[in-house]
């Protein structure tokens, strides 16, 4: 971690009454910078806003924050910003104070180490065991409450394993543990919902209006009759995937497509 702000000012303290702390009370953003920049900004103030608004979460100011990440952004070039707002403090119970402070924590990190590999020959996955709960209040929010991907990641330590899907207590895939799902099924794009658990990731969205993808469930027997999967986020762009336990899967003109807009776009997360 390079720097960090606390409500504008260089600390890594906060309030140990703060409610982000005590109840997961709050929302954040994970950012790529890209040349002293953060391309999908507005994409991630609209989710933002978006979640701040569902959750009652007042006086968090878009000017304030830009201004923020942005300076952090300049600072690390070429890594990462994350963006937390917290409710503020309250004392103690679940009920939210009436004139609550937002807290806001903006911190610079480094890019995370993946190998080239990930984007050039794709990654291989596996199937989590935990389940994600179904909650439409939530769903879609990058919301605090991340315990189950916690438990979901620390199911595996096995280096040739990049990442992990998630289903939900149906037996319905919904997404990795940190990224958004996509399939090719009949020379189409389909992406499972995120209206009762899951993440609207911005780099979902973004590959949502360019392609007219499809949203519907998926199931395992979707996924075996797949013609090509991808993985995406905001951070890594898109990782295509070769194999699923033990099912293989080319990495087809779709996938490879859609990488190639990318990187022309300045998206992309390749190393």
């Amino acid at each position: 971690m390079d720097e960090v702000l606390v409500n504008g000012v260089r600390s890594t303290c906060i309030a140990p009454s703060d409610r982000g702390l005590q109840y997961g009370d709050g929302l954040f953003e994970t950012m790529r910078v890209h040349d002293g920049t953060i391309p999908l900004w507005t994409r991630h103030w609209r989710r933002l806003a978006d979640g701040c608004r569902r959750l009652g979460l007042e006086g968090v100011e878009e000017a304030v924050l830009r201004e923020e990440t942005h300076r952090l952004a300049a600072v690390v070039a070429r890594g990462i910003v994350k963006l937390v707002i917290t409710r503020g403090s309250g004392g103690r119970g679940y009920r939210p104070p009436l004139e609550a402070r937002p807290t806001r924590i903006v911190a610079a990190h480094a890019s995370p180490h993946h190998p080239a590999s990930h984007w050039r020959q794709g990654v291989a996955l596996r199937l989590c065991r935990i389940r994600l709960g179904r909650n439409p209040a939530l769903a879609g929010m990058k919301h605090l409450n991340r315990l189950e991907q916690v438990l979901a990641r620390h199911e595996w330590d096995d280096p040739a394993i990049a990442e992990a899907l998630m289903q939900d207590d149906r037996g319905r895939v919904v997404c990795g543990t940190m990224t958004n799902l996509f399939t090719v099924t009949g020379g189409r794009l389909v992406t499972p919902p995120v209206d009762e658990c899951g993440v609207a990731g911005v780099m979902r969205a973004l590959l949502l209006e360019w392609t007219g993808a499809q949203v519907h469930a998926l199931n395992l027997e979707d996924l075996a009759a797949a013609e090509e999967l991808l993985l995406c986020n905001a951070v890594i762009g898109i990782w295509p995937v070769r194999a699923v336990e033990r099912q293989e899967y080319p990495i087809g003109k779709i996938t490879l497509g859609l990488m190639e807009r990318l990187r022309q776009a300045g998206l992309s997360g390749e190393v």
